[in-house]
């Protein structure tokens, strides 16, 4: 990955966090997290 594709891809995602904070209140990121956090925890079961 080139910094000119590193740069684009972190505008993408600031501008859906952006969006989601406008439209919807955080209720994506919100749910990422807790993706996330679920995640995590069923990568610690498995080590």
């Amino acid at each position: 990955m080139n910094t000119a594709s590193a740069i684009f891809l972190f505008g993408v995602i600031v501008a859906f966090l952006v969006l989601d904070a406008v439209f919807f209140g955080s209720d994506g990121l919100l749910f990422l997290a807790r993706r996330f956090a679920d995640m995590t925890e069923w990568l610690a079961f498995w080590r």
